[in-house]
């Protein structure tokens, strides 16, 4: 294949080093095989030591012939290889290329044990339950969200998909699309993705808890989280409330120029919302009991989702600007890039590094950080308007276009709590119903009419909403520009 053998060497997931062709403890490389197999493919190589020395093999066609043989009664389906004899300095390798196979999963047999491999890192481990049942999946050409969900279509609403497609492409969203866009399959199953979609998702693991933790992290003893929510619901809905949660727990600092008015705010918003509408449409649905995290701290935002990278590749050994995106949930993916929330190429992560990069000269500048192991995916954002001093100088950072917002941030804690949960009930109640009534609205708060009615003078004193029409036949509006233009911004 043309390949220089100097290159392999230091090479992690894609590569796997063997002194010698073990005959006693075929497992020992076989393993590597399944993976390899499993996921994107990979080469092993036979007669290079741990530490990277060039060894050969003393009968290099005799171990090729044994790998051939092994490989064939020890691997089930056996996956495609090519092996190569290379010579290096004089000395004889083989090569292995195992291509990425298309009848996942591939089981090592042997031992008393059938057990498939996946590629974490530069190590070959046994697949868990969950990744095994994506294997299954892959092998049937299937994904998560295209499986037939346990939900019938006729009980689900689409509200927030049909306004956003309007928004966005400026056209209704015809019944006939619920099927060319998977949201039901050849046989008017509601898929998995069309659950995600629903106003009222019945899938519990789509949540996003946001929490935003008073300190430097959640054991500071500074007392209770200021802000927390459990968002659910349609998935793009999510999104829209997620990036509005990091919006209403942050600062802007302004500074005046000669003829404007200079802000930095705490995050861009253009990397919140790429760090949260990547981590809505790679993650891991299968984990049952593992939802998206946000958790916000004085200096920086942490970003959890459930789900490694699909490959096994760890994200911290790669350059992220240059990683090729692999769709887990291809169907969320081609509905978010139908409505312009992001493009097909993979291009998220470098829209965040972007995002930052125009700040860079600032003296506490940190540039995002991703992490990643075989079930987990974390981005971390940094607060722009922390100071060195590991204090905010409140005097310095002023919300723009407070009104009467002064006397708000003043109040008791709870009682903006309470208000803030409040608030985005009632924008998500008067989305899907305008003509929605005060005791309506009280039913899904679980509060009285009255404290609705000042919940809704507050938000209407603060140019949040706005009520056209009479007492009977009026409807609400949402002005509050931040919110309601959100999806016009992206």
């Amino acid at each position: 294949m043309g390949i220089d053998i100097h290159t392999l060497i230091g090479e992690a997931t894609a590569y796997d080093k063997k002194q010698m062709l073990e005959v006693r403890r075929p497992k020992s490389w076989l393993k590597s095989v399944s993976a390899f197999a499993n996921g994107e493919g990979g080469t092993l190589i036979f007669g290079i030591s741990d530490d990277d020395h060039v060894l050969g093999l003393v009968d290099a066609e005799g171990d090729a012939e044994k790998i051939s043989e092994e490989i064939k009664s020890k691997l089930d389906p056996v996956p495609a290889i090519k092996l190569e004899l290379k010579d290096v300095d004089g000395k004889k390798l083989v090569l292995l290329h195992v291509y990425p196979g298309q009848e996942t999963p591939y089981y090592y047999i042997g031992d008393k044990q059938r057990l498939a491999f996946v590629r974490i890192g530069n190590e070959s481990v046994v697949a868990d339950r969950i990744q095994l049942k994506s294997l299954v999946l892959k092998g049937a050409g299937r994904t998560y969200d295209s499986l037939p969900s346990n939900y019938r279509f006729e009980d689900m609403a689409f509200t927030k998909l049909r306004s956003v497609h309007y928004k966005r492409l400026q056209r209704s969203f015809e019944d006939s699309e619920f099927v060319s866009w998977g949201i039901v399959d050849e046989n008017g199953n509601l898929t998995n993705a069309g659950a995600l979609l629903a106003d009222e998702s019945p899938i519990r693991q789509s949540r996003i808890f946001c929490t935003r933790w008073n300190g430097l992290d959640m054991t500071s003893g500074l007392g209770e989280a200021i802000d927390d929510v459990e968002l659910e619901g349609c998935v793009i809905g999510q999104l829209q409330d997620a990036v509005s949660f990091v919006r209403n727990n942050s600062r802007k600092k302004w500074w005046k120029e000669s003829d404007h008015r200079e802000e930095l705010p705490d995050y861009p918003e253009r990397a919140v919302t790429e760090a949260i509408a990547n981590a809505i449409i790679h993650r891991d649905y299968m984990q049952m009991g593992s939802e998206i995290h946000i958790d916000m701290y004085d200096d920086r935002m942490e970003i959890y989702s459930p789900g490694g990278m699909m490959d096994g590749r760890l994200i911290q050994q790669l350059n992220p600007l240059t990683v090729p995106s692999k769709r887990r949930n291809p169907l969320l993916a081609d509905f978010f890039s139908r409505l312009g929330l992001m493009e097909r190429r993979g291009s998220g992560m470098k829209k965040i590094i972007d995002s930052y990069k125009r700040f860079e000269r600032l003296p506490e500048y940190h540039a995002p950080e991703f992490q990643s192991n075989a079930s987990e995916f974390h981005v971390t954002l940094w607060n722009l308007n922390y100071g060195s001093n590991g204090v905010m100088d409140e005097k310095e950072f002023l919300k723009v276009d407070i009104g009467t917002e002064k006397e708000f941030l003043k109040e008791d804690n709870k009682f903006r709590k309470e208000f803030l949960k409040a608030q985005r009930i009632i924008y998500k109640l008067i989305s899907s119903n305008p003509g929605i009534t005060i005791a309506e609205m009280a039913s899904n708060i679980g509060v009285s009419d009255r404290q609705v009615r000042k919940y809704l003078k507050r938000m209407t004193d603060m140019k949040f909403i706005v009520r056209e029409g009479g007492r009977k036949n009026g409807k609400w509006r949402i002005i509050d520009g931040d919110y309601e233009d959100f999806f016009e911004r992206i």
